[in-house]
């Protein structure tokens, strides 16, 4: 029973672990800006975490969700900016910030769908599906762009990613309300327990009568979505939608499902250990800036944390 405690716990003593020793190295660690500062980098890790997360419990992977990020939130932030206008209906259609944020979402929808179907269509592995996703997100974002940032977007906009609200920033607020939708969808619904199902063994729910490409149509759409509300929380709270934004956010992602206990052989991994292997990643993350360490390492030392992640699923998984 204590073994089995402990298993479960070895993410949570790892936060803990890491938040003392950077805490004892660099005494600005522990100030209260800087906390605020680490729960709204995480908010964005873990929004898009949160969406990995189901992928990866079906033994899949998506490798556009930060490509995907920089494209729903340069569209959102242009049609903020530009509107849309038609010259030859003499026609401006200007957008609120609600109306641009839901168009933002139903980008990442829409591009998540279609990872789904090319991966339940073609029968492709969702490794190069994704890829290629995340190569055409991005041409997408530099063609819309064209290589210059969006910028001066609105205080009403930048609230949503600088803003407070009761005490915590608005960021915290919007990554606490989709851990917990998500949460009740994998605790408490049958969409939830065919997640795992097919995670566990993909024959076994087909002939239980599971639709799985219906399941992982849905998911890989739900992970697009989940990436574009990472996209409004980054840019929102630069007040800039920046052509390269998102780059290595699908890195950070998966190296919170890891690290949190998901195994990316699927059916295994919950949304509150995702949580707490964002929490490490973004604290790993504040802890290297601090302590002045080349952005070139923090990739090597990032890389190395994923590795003995996986390392550890999988003498977990063969014992």
């Amino acid at each position: 029973m204590n073994k089995e405690l402990l298993k479960k716990s070895q993410s949570l003593i790892a936060l803990f672990v890491l938040c003392l020793v950077i805490g004892i190295i660099s005494d600005k660690f522990m100030t209260i800006t800087n906390l605020w500062n680490v729960l709204r980098q995480i908010s964005v890790n873990v929004c898009i975490s949160v969406g990995m997360t189901l992928v990866v419990l079906m033994a899949g992977i998506d490798l556009s969700v930060g490509s995907v990020l920089a494209f729903s939130s340069a569209v959102c932030a242009g049609l903020l900016k530009n509107g849309i206008a038609i010259p030859s209906l003499d026609l401006f259609i200007g957008f609120t910030v609600l109306g641009g944020v839901l168009v933002a979402l139903l980008i990442g929808l829409m591009m998540g769908l279609f990872n789904g179907w090319v991966i339940t269509k073609f029968s492709l592995p969702p490794f190069v599906a994704t890829l290629a996703m995340l190569t055409i997100a991005r041409g997408a974002t530099m063609l819309y762009t064209k290589g210059i940032p969006i910028s001066n977007l609105g205080a009403n906009f930048e609230f949503i990613g600088s803003g407070w609200l009761l005490g915590i920033p608005v960021p915290v607020w919007i990554s606490i309300l989709v851990v917990l939708v998500v949460v009740f969808i994998t605790k408490k619904t049958t969409f939830g327990r065919y997640i795992y199902a097919i995670g566990g063994n993909e024959k076994a729910a087909f002939l239980s009568g599971i639709n799985i490409n219906t399941i992982k149509l849905a998911v890989y759409g739900i992970a697009g979505m989940m990436a574009a509300v990472g996209g409004i929380l980054v840019t929102s709270r630069l007040n800039s939608a920046q052509p390269n934004a998102g780059a290595s956010y699908e890195l950070d992602s998966i190296a919170a499902v890891v690290i949190g206990g998901t195994s990316l052989s699927g059916g295994v991994g919950t949304v509150t250990g995702t949580v707490i292997g964002a929490a490490i990643i973004g604290v790993l993350n504040n802890g290297l800036v601090l302590l002045d360490v080349s952005p070139f390492w923090q990739q090597v030392v990032k890389g190395g944390v994923i590795l003995l992640a996986v390392i550890i699923d999988r003498k977990s998984k063969s014992k």
